[in-house]
């Protein structure tokens, strides 16, 4: 036992990323689990080379794609696979990009990686779907981004395009799996197709509880690309690693999720970008507070300004009254999904009237067209969990099929 606790403090001295000894004594207890103690689909270099031996890839990357060597140092993806060899002919990009500078929703042109030459196309905005002329040259495709397991974080909607260009062109796609920050439960209204979008592709809950691996078994399982295609499939897993684990990640998935408290937090606060509240953009704590010009009797102001990821953000220059929830995330080690906020957000604002606006945006991230009015007639956040239980439950039972690791329950 006590070679166990030395290993783990060991470990934690060398995770630059985290408060280490902090977590290594939490892992000890059960409940964090850091980077350095879990390997990634990436980390088993060896299971994907032995794949497709000398065939060209395309690798679907960002900054979160890396590989960590023998001394806790990471190296790019596709800096490693080129060095051993592999022949990398490009790069896809998601959104926020290949380096994930980009704002949210930002329209990322096509370049030149600077560093290997190799060309980059970008996978978000119009041409998400990649075309026969560019998969040509192609003889399978590696999966590898960070997800943070929430259904309108649009990494899965990439990996959807992605699977269905695979499956068009026969070819084979290769998922290198990594764990799922808010793996750990599942919960939220499950997407009404109605309000299908590039934020909300699939019937999954708002939190879904599955790896990106999982994820795309179920998709192709459950033939849910367009025409009910099916690509050829391989997942490289990662190794220590269950859903009981609380995964903390060395690299911010995108630029206004910085910590890990934000991650948490990221699935109930989202549904403000819906809304006249800003979610913190523009500030150095995105995700971690909420807040408006229309919102009274609040105990936190904070003003959004022009900064990199978030160049426009929503009331810029305007101080925004609402709550700091960083220490109560910090506090609580993981807040699951909850309406609390955006129920009390709705009580404090004086202008109720235009607090959703006019389009259909906040029913896409929520998923279904119950929420709007349910806030609206003031139905307790209980009554309105209850509304989700049959789609939820239903959920949960195709959710257990396509599981790669021991499940939280």
């Amino acid at each position: 036992m006590k070679k166990i606790l030395i290993i783990l403090l060991f470990s934690a001295v060398l995770c630059p990323f985290n408060t280490a000894f902090a977590q290594a004594l939490q892992y000890y207890k059960g409940k964090v689990v850091t980077d350095t103690m879990v390997l990634t689909g990436a980390d088993n270099l060896t299971d994907i080379t032995a794949l497709y031996p000398g065939k060209r890839v395309a690798i679907v990357a960002n900054q979160t794609s890396v590989v960590r060597n023998q001394y806790n140092k990471y190296t790019h993806l596709v800096d490693t696979l080129i060095y051993l060899g592999v022949p990398v002919v490009k790069i896809f990009a998601p959104e926020h990009g290949f380096r994930g500078m980009g704002d949210a929703g930002e329209h990322i042109k096509d370049s030149i990686d600077t560093k290997t030459g190799k060309k980059i196309i970008s996978l978000y905005g119009k041409n998400s779907r990649p075309d026969s002329l560019v998969m040509a040259d192609v003889d399978y495709v590696i999966f590898d981004i960070q997800d943070v397991g929430a259904r309108f974080y649009t990494y899965i909607s990439t990996l959807t395009d992605m699977m269905y260009a695979c499956a068009k062109y026969s070819k084979p796609l290769v998922v290198l799996d990594r764990p799922n920050p808010n793996g750990f439960y599942v919960d939220g209204a499950v997407l009404d197709t109605t309000y299908r979008s590039y934020v909300g592709m699939h019937t999954v809950p708002v939190v879904h509880g599955m790896t990106i691996g999982e994820f795309a078994t179920m998709i192709n399982g459950e033939y849910w690309l367009v025409d009910s295609l099916q690509c050829k499939l391989s997942i490289v897993k990662c190794d220590y690693w269950d859903h009981k684990m609380m995964y903390r990640l060395p690299i911010p998935p995108s630029p206004n999720l910085k910590t890990m408290e934000a991650i948490y937090l990221y699935p109930s606060l989202c549904l403000f970008e819906g809304t006249n509240v800003s979610v913190g953009r523009g500030t150095p704590t995105p995700f971690e507070v909420y807040g408006s010009p229309f919102l009274k009797d609040m105990p936190y102001t904070f003003t959004p300004k022009s900064m990199a990821g978030s160049k426009k953000p929503m009331h810029m220059d305007v101080p925004c009254h609402g709550e700091n929830l960083h220490y109560s995330a910090a506090k609580d080690g993981a807040l699951k999904y909850s309406l609390f906020f955006l129920l009390n957000a709705y009580g404090h604002n004086i202008k109720p009237d235009e607090f959703f606006g006019k389009s259909a945006f906040f029913e896409k991230l929520e998923g279904s067209g119950l929420l709007r009015q349910q806030v609206k007639d003031k139905v307790s956040e209980d009554d309105i969990r209850k509304s989700w239980q049959p789609a939820l439950n239903n959920f949960k039972q195709i959710r257990k099929k396509y599981l790669l690791y021991p499940d939280f329950e």
